[in-house]
């Protein structure tokens, strides 16, 4: 997968090659994985709720707006991100 995909944080599934947990033509989110990544796999959260490693050529990224992404991102992937930085207001 090319680094702007690797970024991404949802891609849209393109096809499952009759992998049950994925549907053609939907977003999914994804979990950071280099190593994954470096063997052509993606850390994809599928229908099951749970992360598993799919082939990256069944994705493309997708750009979202923040709002969207939030809306969308599973409490699964919020705890492999770390904690945000409250803003330091002086």
């Amino acid at each position: 997968m090319k680094a702007d995909k690797r970024r991404s944080r949802f891609v849209l599934c393109l096809r499952n090659d009759g992998a049950d947990d994925l549907e053609a033509r939907k977003v999914y989110q994804i979990l950071p994985d280099a190593a994954a990544a470096r063997e052509g796999y993606a850390r994809v959260i599928d229908e099951s709720g749970e992360d598993y490693l799919y082939p990256t050529e069944y994705f493309v990224p997708v750009r979202l707006p923040v709002a969207v992404s939030r809306a969308l991102a599973s409490p699964h992937a919020r705890a492999h991100q770390p904690p945000r930085r409250a803003a330091v207001r002086g």
